[in-house]
């Protein structure tokens, strides 16, 4: 089938508008009579069900947690974007689109991103109305911080809490809703598989975690969710239970899969401690406002921190991006960080970590403290001493959280960090109207590829999502769900839920039959090894040949070889796990595919066959200017086809942070 992405016609500015004044509307009698399924109760998932809810829709909302709550957007820390210009800094809806595209290496959609910066106030607008205590200045006035990749502070916050705090907000409403019957809550439930009839999405197959029963749900149209597939890694900031089941299986009937390779890596985590780690703990960004970054200049050099003078210290992204400093860009501050551990300069015990240090903030707000004071010649320990409880205000729980982690005090010596996997770009491909290449279905949040491009700029993830569930989906939902008003609900009696069911069950049965001796932990950890190795932080040629050849022969061994204890018909965690385990190890050789397909290095698909003399990513725009989108085709087989990338307003260059 052709991509078609339904962009608006019309100049940039009012494609929004344009839309959202033309498109089908379903009143509201009839809004009574349609179902929705919204699979996943992040930012994405809980704020449709609310949005969709409070439109009068019947909705069900799935999710494998034991509460919306639990979702993963909880734990966001940064904060949240908006184009409000509170700073008076010079920040526009025009600027936090331009920063989102090259932050994004120019390879996403003019259009979507457009969008997103466009309603990206209105976001904030809606949290605080329901109550998200977003951090304040002095005057009353929401405040804000600078985020990689900009020169303005555009960045809402709440503490290092953010994500908890919006997602708290976001369940306030989808509760308001369970309340009021508009919406049935099903936690416990995952979804293992869609139910098309006649080329549309009717439904789903989801499993009650508890008991173990499959159970069949019809719906006008479903909605995912689910966030994204980091955990492919094995090692990840992604909460343990983060997976790619959902878009998997919708992958697997139909729905095509866009930039499978484009992989987040976060500068600022806390480095891996040891084999016996199952994830991974994000420092937020928000810290490199005031942590300044450096490493030893002497390579090898065993010194402690504090024993080290200042002009032995490497401010490394001073050094090599003056313009931007340490707010360069995730992906840019995580190949530094790589390339400096690499070239021996590492510190503490693995050599794989750099430092995070706050001394000099410390100073500079204690003294603009003394000031307040009318002490104009404080001591250094009373500068030092006020400075600390000002960084405690803005930063101390996650201060907090590095000391119980790592048993050591930020406040005293400096952090130690070392990128991680954090998000993922790819996913479901969604055209404007955030509509996958299945009729009935849809994809929100991170769980589809449509408005990062090869990198995400720190504080959009929370942005989109919301985005999406409040002020996109039920407009563009209502426009397809105009035309279905006359459709009476499908039993779930029909041949094809009963097939869907009988699919999902073979392959349940199938998994708890291998017997095998290795346990599923054992065989993700193996997984998480061979992508880290050969489809990480750099790929090049040979080794994603030789992963994809390792991923294959992994699989085998996992359908020979993988133990499950317990039974089908039971709480039974280890099997949950093996199903979405299976599931990686068939989407890992997909994005490994992608990886090798392009070459180029953009954003966060760095290739090491092509790198300027500086080490920056070299892209080849004559060739690429893209969207990966890969159709399945059975048999472990894959046919990738192109949508590509128009810039009328942005011309692409090269990406300089210096």
């Amino acid at each position: 089938m052709s991509l078609d992405a339904k962009i608006p016609v019309g100049e940039l500015e009012k494609k929004w508008s344009y839309y959202k004044s033309h498109c089908k509307l379903v009143n509201p009698a009839n809004k009574r009579k349609m179902e929705v399924i919204v699979v996943g109760t992040g930012l994405a998932g809980a704020s449709a069900a609310a949005a969709l809810g409070e439109l009068g829709y019947k909705v069900k909302a799935f999710c494998f947690q034991d509460s919306p709550r639990r979702a993963h957007s909880i734990a966001a820390q940064g904060g949240i974007n908006a184009a409000k210009n509170y700073q008076n800094d010079g920040d526009s809806v025009f600027r936090l689109f331009y920063d989102t595209i090259k932050g994004g290496d120019y390879r996403a959609r003019e259009a979507n991103v457009y969008r997103l910066a466009e309603v990206s106030g209105n976001i904030i607008d809606q949290c605080v109305a329901q109550g998200v205590p977003f951090a304040r200045e002095y005057g009353g006035l929401l405040d804000n911080r600078s985020f990689g990749g900009t020169q303005v502070q555009r960045t809402f916050y709440a503490a290092g809490q953010t994500g908890q705090q919006l997602l708290v907000g976001a369940y306030q409403a989808l509760e308001r809703q369970v309340a009021l019957g508009t919406v049935k809550m099903y936690d416990r439930h995952e979804m293992l598989d869609i139910v098309n009839i006649d080329g549309k999405t009717r439904g789903i197959i989801a499993r009650d975690l508890i008991t173990g029963e499959l159970e069949r749900h019809f719906g006008h149209a479903v909605l995912l969710c689910t966030g994204g597939y980091g955990n492919v890694f094995y090692l990840s900031t992604n909460a343990m239970g983060s997976n790619a089941t959902a878009i998997w299986r919708a992958h697997k009937k139909g729905a095509y899969f866009g930039n499978p390779c484009m992989t987040q890596i976060h500068p600022t985590c806390i480095p891996v401690s040891g084999d016996h780690q199952s994830k991974l703990t994000l420092m937020s960004e928000s810290l490199r406002n005031d942590g300044r970054i450096w490493v030893p200049k002497k390579a090898g050099d065993n010194r402690k921190a504090s024993e080290i003078p200042e002009d032995e210290r490497d401010y490394y992204l001073e050094r090599r991006y003056p313009a931007f400093g340490n707010l360069v860009p995730r992906d840019v501050a995580s190949r530094a960080a790589k390339e400096r551990c690499d070239a021996g300069y590492g510190v503490g015990s693995s050599k794989q970590a750099v430092y995070l240090d706050f001394a000099d903030a410390f100073m500079r707000y204690g003294k603009i403290e003394c000031s307040k004071l009318g002490d104009e010649n404080p001591s250094p320990e009373k500068q030092r001493a006020l400075g600390v409880k000002v960084v405690e205000a803005k930063y101390g729980n996650l201060f907090d959280m590095y000391e119980k982690i790592t048993g050591e005090n930020p406040y005293e010596v400096p952090m130690r960090i070392y990128p991680a996997v954090h998000y993922t770009m790819g996913g479901l491909w969604v055209d404007y109207e955030l509509k996958t290449t299945v009729d009935g279905l849809y994809c929100l949040g991170e769980a589809n590829f449509s408005d990062h491009g090869a990198n995400r700029l720190g504080a959009s993830a929370l942005m989109q999502g919301l985005a999406d569930g409040y002020f996109v989906i039920p407009y563009t939902l209502g426009n397809n769900l105009a035309d279905e008003i006359y459709n009476k609900p499908i039993s779930t009696d029909h041949p094809a839920f009963v097939e869907a069911e009988k699919e999902v069950a073979g392959r349940i049965k199938r998994l708890m039959s291998v017997k095998g001796q290795e346990s599923v932990e054992s065989f993700h950890k193996r997984l998480g090894k061979i992508m880290w190795n050969k489809c990480g932080m750099a790929r090049n040629a040979q080794n994603l040949q030789e992963a994809i050849t390792e991923i294959r022969e992994l699989r085998k061994e996992f359908w020979a070889n993988v133990r499950i204890p317990g039974n089908i018909k039971e709480f039974n965690p280890e099997l949950d796990k093996a199903g979405r385990v299976a599931d990686f190890m068939e989407l890992a050789e997909l994005m490994c595919m992608d990886a090798l397909d392009r070459n180029e290095s953009c954003g966060g698909h760095f290739r090491e066959e092509h790198q300027t003399a500086e080490g920056e990513a070299m892209r080849h725009d004559d060739e690429y200017m893209y969207v990966s989108v890969w159709e399945y085709t059975g048999n472990e087989n894959w046919t990738m086809h192109k949508e590509p990338l128009n810039y009328d307003v942005i011309k692409p260059t090269q990406r300089i942070y210096k």
